[in-house]
């Protein structure tokens, strides 16, 4: 590892532009997308912001470590899948359940009633064509000025990655799961 000399002046300039909402993507084939999201959530959670989080593949009854936190937060957390599509047994009521909940969704996004949206995992039903992409887009483009919206998924589209402020792509770099480690509680839930 190479030592560095800790900057003395900031190195970038001081951003001039009018505060607003973002759009923010958290894509890649590497861990950290939803915990990002999350993240961001508990951050305007603190400062007093409303937030509202979907879950696109989760199922409604689901209680993972953030279901149970955001909850006692008083954000809980809406699930509106049923699983994986591995898991699914009805792959053709998946892609209804996901229209339904990108129904939800939107109406959120467009009300302006909340600082934050997150949709989390959208890019599945995107991928699989069980969400127009046009209409995500659309509501994007059309939501109210200060709601910002974070999106999560593996192969965010083009068209949603120009469209966004922020893109981060999380790259695998190494997984415990290459080495025979299941997951973990507390870490993967």
């Amino acid at each position: 590892m190479d030592i560095e000399t800790p900057p003395l002046q900031r190195d970038t300039p001081k951003p001039q532009g009018e505060r607003r909402g973002l759009i923010i993507v958290h894509t890649g084939s590497g861990k950290g997308k939803s915990t990002a999201a999350f993240g961001l959530a508990l951050r305007a959670l603190g400062r007093g912001k409303t937030v509202k989080i979907y879950q696109f593949m989760k199922v409604p009854t689901a209680r993972f470590g953030e279901h149970r936190l955001f909850e006692r937060l008083g954000a809980p957390i809406e699930g509106l899948g049923d699983g994986f599509s591995w898991k699914s047994r009805d792959l053709e009521h998946s892609a209804e359940l996901a229209r339904e909940g990108w129904a939800r969704a939107e109406a959120t996004v467009r009300a302006g009633e909340h600082f934050m949206v997150v949709l989390d995992e959208i890019m599945y039903p995107l991928r699989y064509g069980w969400l127009q992409l046009e209409s995500v887009l659309a509501c994007l483009r059309a939501r109210p000025a200060h709601v910002n919206v974070v999106l999560t998924g593996r192969s965010a589209p083009a068209e949603l990655v120009a469209l966004a402020d922020t893109v981060t792509e999380m790259t695998l770099v190494k997984h415990h799961f290459q080495a025979g480690v299941p997951a973990q509680r507390g870490i993967e839930d």
